[in-house]
């Protein structure tokens, strides 16, 4: 069934008399129909953004806990192998290990890192450097401790 003048144009049966007239009947109407679908390709294209977003996101989190746990351990294991350098220089003897750098990389491999150096600075200050793994990398801190006299303030 076709309307008079518009051959080509069939006629919906289940049209309203009076119903307003959308883009979409006009698209039809007219035949100009090159934007379907477009809609479906602009939500894939928004959904694929938001997933790279939050991979990079995910990714950004896991190096600043990774980070984070390599700071701690290094503090940790800096403090510790300064209470040992301490001990060590009253001669005192803590537990069944005397050196320092020992102390530090026990506390280190408790806290599931990696000792990358150990170094004793004099003045009974400690260097310590760790490293531990992150979701697709290396994570490393440094940390030193030490008596607050070593550090050349003179207060």
């Amino acid at each position: 069934m076709t309307r008079p003048g518009l051959a080509h144009v069939p006629v919906r049966p289940a049209a309203r008399v009076g119903a307003p007239i959308t883009a979409g009947v006009v698209a039809r109407v007219t035949g100009n129909d090159t934007e379907r679908g477009s809609g479906t390709v602009l939500l894939l294209g928004i959904v694929a953004v938001v997933l790279m977003l939050g991979v990079a996101l995910s990714m950004l989190v896991s190096a600043q806990v990774a980070r984070a746990r390599a700071q701690s351990a290094a503090d940790l294991a800096a403090l510790a192998g300064a209470a040992a350098l301490r001990d060590a220089s009253f001669g005192v003897r803590v537990g069944t290990v005397a050196d320092p750098c020992a102390v530090a990389a026990e506390v280190v491999r408790r806290n599931r890192a990696r000792l990358r150096s150990c170094d004793d600075e004099g003045a009974g200050v400690l260097a310590v450097g760790v490293s531990t793994a992150a979701g697709w990398g290396t994570a490393v801190a440094t940390a030193r401790a030490g008596p607050l006299s070593a550090d050349g303030s003179t207060s």
